[in-house]
């Protein structure tokens, strides 16, 4: 009896640590003065479809896009307060963003010098998702509000996922919010 009791003690012990490690993960990057609405959302099956153009002066383009599994798409308008952040955070999608208004400055968590990439109203960025990590932060002093759209697998969520920063942030060079 003592020894079953010993081992429910440990076994608690670990589910406790644990629980806690992950927890501390998740909070050690929150979104402040951050807040996004969802437009609309619309769902489509597996797809491929792939573009090309040839411009006059020769110069090609091409856009490719696939998905093995249905997607959901959203459009959502997002609001950042003077010194609002999202956390360090990934999608388990890609994201394509407009900046509408004031500027926003992105952080990539992989960047071990944490450059800074400023984007401005009327300019746009990919955030490519997947176990991309990264912050994308209002450091200027008014308002900013950017359109993004979100291409998600169907199974997952639309909220952020919050991250620990790769080597940005643990270096000392990063925002750490």
């Amino acid at each position: 009896m003592r020894r079953k009791l010993t081992w429910l003690i440990l076994f608690t012990a670990v589910i406790a640590v644990t629980a806690l490690y992950y927890a501390e993960t998740g909070w050690a990057t929150p979104s402040i003065g951050y807040k996004t609405r969802t437009l609309a959302k619309g769902g489509l099956g597996a797809f491929s479809v792939f573009n090309h153009f040839t411009g006059p002066n020769g110069q090609n383009w091409a856009s490719w896009e696939a998905t093995t599994a249905p997607s959901d798409l959203y459009v959502q308008d997002s609001v950042w307060l003077p010194g609002g952040t999202t956390g360090w955070h990934s999608h388990p999608g890609h994201s394509l963003i407009i900046v509408t208004e004031g500027t926003v400055t992105d952080y990539e968590g992989d960047d071990p010098n944490c450059t800074p990439h400023v984007y401005t109203k009327g300019m746009a960025f990919m955030d490519a998702g997947g176990s991309h990590v990264h912050i994308v932060r209002n450091e200027g002093t008014v308002e900013q509000a950017p359109l993004l759209s979100n291409s998600f697998p169907r199974v997952s969520r639309v909220a952020l996922m919050p991250q620990t920063p790769g080597t940005a942030a643990s270096n000392g060079n990063g925002p750490l919010r």
